[in-house]
């Protein structure tokens, strides 16, 4: 069961990864002033799925990141 719940905690992980270069695409086009008001509203959207993610990956691997 351990390795089971160590390769989900994997996988979120690698999500959040993923979830953090969108972030940064999208601050950048803010910078850019590309449709900065809807980037803005995505980048506090996907931050908040990010600290789930980061959450569930410390949960699934037996410690709360709060």
């Amino acid at each position: 069961m351990s390795d089971r719940l160590s390769d989900l905690a994997d996988a979120v992980s690698e999500l959040e990864r993923r979830v953090s270069d969108v972030i940064f695409d999208t601050v950048r086009a803010q910078l850019r002033d590309e449709a900065a008001d809807e980037a803005h509203e995505l980048e506090k959207r996907l931050a908040r799925v990010r600290r789930s993610l980061q959450k569930a990956e410390g949960l699934l691997r037996g410690y709360d990141r709060d």
